[in-house]
């Protein structure tokens, strides 16, 4: 009786089966990439008819946030719905959308920012990530120039305030924003990278004067949400090309 093996590779059978498993991983990690995301949209906003390969789960998973922030649906279906002041320049497919309004006012274009929960980012302990200076022991500005004090100047060389305290990633032990207290008194956050800190005052080149009363603003004064981060910086951050029209404009 022949062995039941006698003319069959077993080592071939092995390698076949590892490109089969191979395949399948592949497969289904794009699936489980594609529950965030997706569905695709087209330039008008409406569900785009090809969605690629391969098709996108329908079943939910849910996964339990730490700190009691609730629970996360992927995929949730939640779309954002917001009106965008935005016009398509033309016709064809591909075609780039305008803004209508005041972008920098708007959220839109290189001012855009994301919808992300109205939360302070928290880190492992579940405490705010984003601290101002003052209200976190062991803190002190240990190499450069410490900017507290110093006055604020806008792109038109305007003074629109002084830096009052600097706002500390505590674990990761940066300083992520300059809180600045404008002439009316009121309170805004500068993102560090979009300011240059000179011997004797701070540059902010992205706003021109008129434009700091209009910063978003935080509604406590001890921590930030991560919504409030994303408008702060695409307001400031858009600057760069929506200040005036001058930016707009190119040299050649």
């Amino acid at each position: 009786m022949e062995p039941f093996f006698a003319d069959f590779d077993l080592a071939q059978l092995s390698l076949y089966l590892f490109w089969a498993f191979f395949v399948g991983l592949v497969i289904y990690l794009q699936r489980e990439n594609n529950r965030e995301g997706f569905p695709l949209e087209t330039e008008s906003g409406e569900i785009s008819s090809n969605q690629g390969m391969p098709s996108n789960p329908q079943e939910t998973k849910i996964f339990k946030l730490p700190h009691g922030r609730g629970d996360a649906v992927v995929p949730d279906h939640d779309r954002d719905k917001r009106k965008l002041a935005l016009e398509q320049n033309n016709v064809a497919n591909g075609a780039p959308l305008l803004p209508t309004g005041d972008p920098m006012l708007d959220g839109v274009g290189a001012a855009a920012w994301a919808d992300r929960r109205d939360l302070p980012e928290l880190d492992g302990h579940g405490k705010p990530k984003l601290q101002p200076m003052k209200a976190v022991k062991g803190f002190e500005v240990s190499a450069g120039i410490d900017p507290r004090g110093m006055k604020v100047v806008s792109a038109d060389n305007k003074v629109v305030g002084t830096v009052a305290d600097l706002w500390v990633d505590v674990p990761e032990q940066l300083v992520r924003y300059l809180e600045v207290e404008l002439l009316d008194k009121k309170s805004c956050l500068v993102p560090i990278p979009l300011a240059k800190i000179n011997r004797n005052s701070v540059d902010v080149n992205s706003l021109y004067g008129k434009h700091f009363p209009s910063v978003p603003k935080t509604k406590s004064g001890k921590q930030v949400t991560m919504l409030e981060e994303e408008k702060i910086s695409a307001f400031i951050g858009g600057g760069n090309l929506y200040a005036s029209y001058d930016r707009l404009s190119s040299p050649f």
